[in-house]
């Protein structure tokens, strides 16, 4: 071969890579400007749920028509909690049971389908849901039930690699879409009501290989590079025994990421047990029982895994208030570089985005009787009352005093992820009115077995509501307005520019709601319940809205009284599709 051709074959070589680099790390930042394509969870790695675009407006939204609807087929049609991904013509989405999907994006047609092939015996606490995916270079990523994480090539689906994130048998699983930040795949885990224990890992995001590992409980050591780093926190220092080697903490709702500081934000579930008797490690109220870094926010180091802050929301918890719920960054109308987290507990917590340093709390639901309030450092001000009363040892069955507290176990808000846009400056957050019976019973951990230590039933707080969608301004904590709904909200919303508010019920409804009055203006029943999360974008001038249909998730499972309000409802598996005609784009 002469020169000539040699240096004419490498340059097609060179172009190829260049062709064929498919997602880059500068796309991902960008994804919230770049409204053609919808890249990665939350619309933005900090998780705003925001989009730019105002083609589709409180005008003209009423001419919003469906496009097409995609059928995910099979028995298989369970609980669809998962939020789309768009890219060059194709959408991405997972579903119930660990499938995906690659959909042609003009026509609605499949292009390849995968099945994860789950084996017997998985344990997944709350239904057999998966939140979505994750998009760099060529491959697309997403978690399994059986605990583990898949690259697939995105052209064909064919699996690129396939790493275990832990041992589905002891009660670990994955259900939350993957972070891509700086070339590594970021992973939390599922599976706190098993006793296992919360970790972050960071992998290559190329061969799948571990870069580090980081536990959210005290006492256990992270990784880096193959190699022991460090212990996260202090070992007994608010943990009692042994009881940190199974101390929950699951990080199973993934993470955020903030550019501006370089961090790394996750959250850590429910201590396990639930029972708070049997973890306290002290007597004062001077932290020592405080059970770090459950029910906290995290902020880590990418680079080395390190943790970097921590915010807990919930010390010494006993109610199943997770510290999972999304950590979403803003700027607030002051200039101030802020995070907010609308939190299980029933409270709206802003926090510095320099260091995690608590801001400001409100309460975002109401009677809220666990605590009085949040003192001037972010604790709360316990109602001990109010906390479920230590198993009588005495008794045949071992419960404890029973209470009554509000908000229930499934939170004041839970996964379904708020949305905050730039042009109000409000947070658009999915929330729900309810309480619980619970009590505390005497457990011991046994390997892959439920690791609870109490009951509970939930009950709806009032007659002729339960969902409620709040306009919350971060700012004072007022809500703006209030749209309510008979079942639960279990789905997560969108903001946009237009000035409309995107969510779904789930009566099926899909919606749009007039940003700044609550006011409904558009709507289209899906046919079952909608728990998906929507997205927008543009192509040729025309603006199209996803969001995915199919009933499920833990309401149904865990619903005690509330259980009326959604017996009912159908299951089912769809994608549905809208779009804005251009010649309807201008028409009022």
């Amino acid at each position: 071969m002469n020169r000539f051709v040699l240096a004419a074959v490498v340059a097609i070589s060179c172009l190829g890579t260049a062709v064929s680099a498919g997602v880059t790390e500068e796309d991902l930042a960008n994804d919230q400007t770049s409204t053609d394509n919808v890249l990665t969870n939350g619309m933005g790695r900090h998780l705003q749920r925001y989009s730019p675009l105002e083609t589709l407006n409180k005008d003209n939204v009423k001419n919003l028509v469906p496009a097409w609807a995609f059928s995910l087929g099979g028995e298989k049609q369970r609980g669809q909690e998962s939020q789309p991904l768009v890219y060059d013509g194709v959408m991405y989405v997972t579903g119930s049971y660990s499938r995906m999907w690659a959909i042609d994006l003009k026509s609605g047609e499949e292009i390849w389908q995968y099945d994860a092939r789950l084996p017997e015996g998985i344990l997944p606490c709350c239904d057999v849901i998966n939140r979505g995916a994750a998009i760099y270079g060529d491959n697309i990523y997403f978690g399994t039930l059986d605990a583990r994480i898949v690259a697939l090539d995105r052209k064909t689906g064919k699996t690129v690699w396939n790493k275990k994130i832990a041992d589905y048998k002891e009660g670990y699983s994955y259900t939350a879409a993957p972070l891509i930040v700086n070339g590594m795949v970021i992973t939390g885990n599922s599976g706190g009501e098993f006793g296992i224990v919360g970790e972050v890992q960071a992998r290559d995001a190329e061969t799948g290989e571990l870069v580090w590992t980081r536990p959210t409980i005290e006492g256990h050591m992270g990784t880096l590079n193959g190699e022991e780093s460090t212990m996260t926190g202090t070992l007994n220092a608010s943990w009692p025994g042994d009881m940190w080697k199974t101390g929950g903490g699951a990080t199973w709702l993934g993470g955020s990421y903030d550019a501006d500081t370089d961090t790394l934000i996750f959250g850590a579930g429910n201590p396990a047990p639930w029972n708070s008797w049997l973890r306290n490690a002290g007597e004062k109220n001077d932290g020592s029982g405080d059970n770090l870094y459950a029910a906290s926010r995290l902020g880590i180091d990418p680079k080395t895994g390190e943790i970097k802050w921590h915010f807990q929301t919930t010390p010494r918890e006993g109610w199943d208030f997770d510290g999972v719920n999304e950590v979403v960054a803003f700027t607030d109308k002051d200039g101030n570089k802020r995070f907010a987290t609308a939190d299980r507990n029933g409270f709206f917590y802003v926090l510095n985005r320099d260091d995690g340093k608590f801001i400001a709390a409100y309460p975002f639901v109401k009677d809220i009787n666990w605590a009085k309030g949040i003192d001037e450092n972010g604790r709360p001000i316990y109602n001990e009352e109010m906390r479920p009363g230590a198993p009588n040892t005495s008794s045949e069955d071992g419960k404890g005093q029973q209470v009554f507290a509000v908000p229930s176990f499934l939170g004041g808000k839970n996964w379904m992820p708020m949305s905050y846009s730039q042009k109000t400056g409000l947070f658009y957050v999915p929330s729900n009115e309810w309480g619980m019976d619970i009590w505390n019973e005497p457990i011991s951990y046994k390997k892959g077995a439920a690791y609870l230590g109490a009951g509970f039933t939930i009950k709806p707080l009032f007659e002729d509501y339960i969902g409620s969608l709040k306009a919350m301004d971060p700012a004072t904590g007022e809500v703006k307005w209030e749209y309510k709904n008979d079942a639960p909200l279990w789905g997560g919303t969108m903001a946009t520019a237009g000035g409309l508010v995107f969510f779904g019920t789930p009566e099926g409804k899909f919606m749009a709601l007039d940003d700044e009055t609550g006011e409904e203006l558009w709507s289209f029943q899906t046919g079952s319940g909608i728990v998906g999360q929507p997205i927008t974008w543009e192509e040729d001038g025309e603006q199209y809205v996803s969001v995915m249909s199919g009933w499920g998730g833990a309401v149904p499972l865990w619903g005690g009284e509330v259980a009326k309000h959604v017996n009912y409802l159908n299951q089912g598996g769809m994608v549905w599709t809208f779009r804005l005609p251009k010649q309807l784009a201008s028409a009022n």
